[in-house]
């Protein structure tokens, strides 16, 4: 069965195809593995094993109602990783995803890591503090809160019809069928769960874990993000890493994964191959 189960019992869904050196694909919120689709079965057609799990509280994993933060995730993906006994692995985190991989990192090292990449992620740090003038303010994630505790179903169909994929901005032409899964998607997560993640993506710091990034590293990001900005995100993650690689999408938003999914795959696999 396509599960692992954690130290605390929870089930973790994963999706595992192809063969040949291991790619783990970690999603954003509030989705599932099923956004990474148009990357797995590209990189799993051109010889590698893509593994994309479903974050515990999203998707088909254990709705637990503790553990929704970014030390939690970190040791889920560790599960992951030991338990299908990966090696020279390629790790991949979009948005929160990204996360979750800086946070693996920083918590369990590289040993089994061959290369990292961070697509339109959320490292080194969201939150606007004194020591991190350059973040967005907390009333940002604070109507993210409110608006998922009113009414979450029409919190998603907003984030996907405006900023998410750049749909609000003039000329732009993304698809329904691209929207409507986001909110598909974003409903299979519990209540709960994707409440508690909007902190965990928000507040966590990750600037600590980006310094201890000590394999190759590529970071993708749009210069249009209005989710997580290109100056809060990309820039300032590729800044952080030692010898990390910066790859940016001129005028592209932040869902990437759908809006640019050839590119992407493109750029990801050359990412592989060196």
């Amino acid at each position: 069965m396509p599960y692992v189960t954690t130290a605390d019992g929870a089930e973790i869904f994963h999706q595992d195809w192809g063969t040949g050196r291991p790619v783990v694909l970690c999603h954003g919120w509030p989705l599932n593995s099923d956004s990474w689709e148009a990357q797995a079965l590209f990189l799993a057609s051109h010889g590698y094993r893509v593994i994309a799990h479903d974050r515990r509280g999203h998707g088909r994993s254990t709705p637990t109602w503790h553990g929704n933060e970014m030390n939690t995730y970190a040791d889920d993906l560790v599960t992951l990783i030991d338990t299908l006994d990966l090696r020279d692995v390629t790790l991949v985190g979009f948005s929160t995803g990204g996360g979750e991989v800086a946070r693996y990192v920083g918590r369990h090292g590289t040993a089994r890591v061959a290369q990292l990449a961070l697509v339109s992620a959320v490292p080194p740090f969201m939150l606007r503090t004194d020591d991190n003038p350059g973040g967005l303010p907390a009333e940002v994630f604070d109507a993210i809160r409110a608006g998922s505790l009113a009414d979450r179903s029409q919190l998603y169909r907003d984030l996907a019809d405006g900023p998410f994929f750049g749909h609000n901005r003039p000329g732009a032409n993304v698809s329904q069928g691209i929207r409507d899964v986001f909110w598909l998607r974003g409903l299979q997560a519990a209540h709960r769960s994707a409440y508690e993640c909007v902190a965990a993506f928000s507040a966590t710091d990750f600037r600590a874990d980006l310094d201890a990034f000590d394999v190759p590293t590529l970071v993708i990001h749009g210069d249009d993000d209005q989710v997580v900005p290109f100056e809060v995100g990309g820039k300032a993650s590729a800044a952080r890493i030692k010898n990390a690689t910066l790859k940016v999408y001129p005028g592209a938003p932040h869902g990437i994964t759908d809006t640019h999914k050839e590119q992407l795959s493109t750029d990801l696999l050359d990412f592989l191959n060196s």
